[in-house]
């Protein structure tokens, strides 16, 4: 049976709409680690563990790049010992987050060194990192007793990230369809849910669903910016982002990802038809059919996700999908 949580990006109001997914109904609420673009991840988590009893929280995904193991192994044991039992970790090879630094993502050799760091400090282990002996060694009381024991996740999308999630972690958040053989498969999402008798393109759902399109805007441009020019209304976008100084243009570029179009390209996206298959997105009755085949397909939970628009509203409309309500 599939589990049901919701991804929150961090900032001012992250902690509101979690107490409200708590009380809605949801299992857990994931936040992205995009320290550019919003909150802390830590604090914002925290903030959570504060504000919320039932409600499985955490990031999804830190990015090892960020910071050293040592304190990613801290402020993971510290949420444990805020609100134990509650707390998972996933990582990820960090598009969002480093592409807006203008970064390529981590390799896979990286991702399984800080992962192994990470869990072998929870563990309590001496770890060796950057050429020298590391532990937790804090007095008693001061964090939980080790072996620290949080479920860990990777997200990965090609063949070799999820042979590496299935070797090192304890399951697979999936950004494309789910894989079977995991215990634990998250399937994240990203959409809005229309109701009965809206169109995709209808101002709501198309003003809901701009930034997200634009996602594929925004990766095509970090690996192929030609590319672009064959998405819908693309050689606007990508002669818009053409006008930006070159040095700065991913900054331009991802500023609002995911969240609003504030960067003054990503309002020339076009949502067409083809939105409601690209993303989650369709009538209540159209996506519990979806979650029916993500579930045969491998999937043991859904991530559901929105832009920033109404984030509210949709918090109330997945939950109707998936029958917490």
């Amino acid at each position: 049976m599939l589990t049901y949580d919701f991804r929150l990006p961090p900032g001012p109001h992250t902690a509101d709409y979690a107490a409200l997914a708590e009380r809605i109904g949801y299992r857990a609420v994931w936040c992205p680690e995009v320290p550019a673009f919003g909150h802390d991840i830590w604090v914002t988590l925290a903030r959570i563990a504060e504000r919320t009893t039932r409600l499985k929280f955490g990031p999804a995904v830190l990015i090892p790049s960020y910071r050293h193991p040592m304190a990613q192994a801290s402020a993971i044991a510290t949420l444990e010992q805020l609100a134990p039992g509650r707390l998972m970790v996933g990582f990820g090879t960090g598009f969002t987050g480093r592409a807006g630094m203008g970064q390529k993502a981590l390799s896979l050799a990286a991702m399984r060194t800080h992962i192994t760091q990470v869990k072998g400090l929870l563990h309590g282990d001496p770890v060796e990192i950057d050429g020298g002996l590391a532990q937790i060694i804090a007095s008693e009381g001061q964090l939980p007793a080790r072996p620290i024991e949080v479920p860990i996740y990777m997200a990965g999308q090609g063949p070799k990230a999820r042979a590496l999630a299935k070797e090192i972690t304890d399951g697979l958040i999936s950004l494309g369809g789910p894989a079977e053989g995991f215990a634990t498969c998250l399937v994240s999402t990203n959409g809005t849910v229309l109701d009965d008798g809206e169109d995709v393109t209808s101002p709501r759902a198309a003003t809901a669903l701009r930034p997200i399109v634009a996602l594929g805007y925004h990766k095509r441009h970090s690996t192929d910016p030609e590319s672009v020019k064959e998405l819908p209304n693309g050689a606007a976008w990508l002669a818009s982002v053409e006008r930006v100084p070159a040095p700065l243009r991913h900054l331009s570029v991802h500023r609002g990802h995911n969240l609003d179009v504030s960067n003054g390209h990503d309002a020339l996206v076009e949502v067409t038809a083809a939105a409601k298959q690209s993303t989650f997105t369709g009538t209540r009755a159209e996506l519990r059919a979806r979650l029916r085949q993500l579930e045969a397909a491998g999937a043991t939970g859904i991530i559901f996700g929105t832009s920033g628009a109404d984030v509210e509203r949709e918090l109330y409309a997945y939950a109707e999908v998936a029958g917490l309500r």
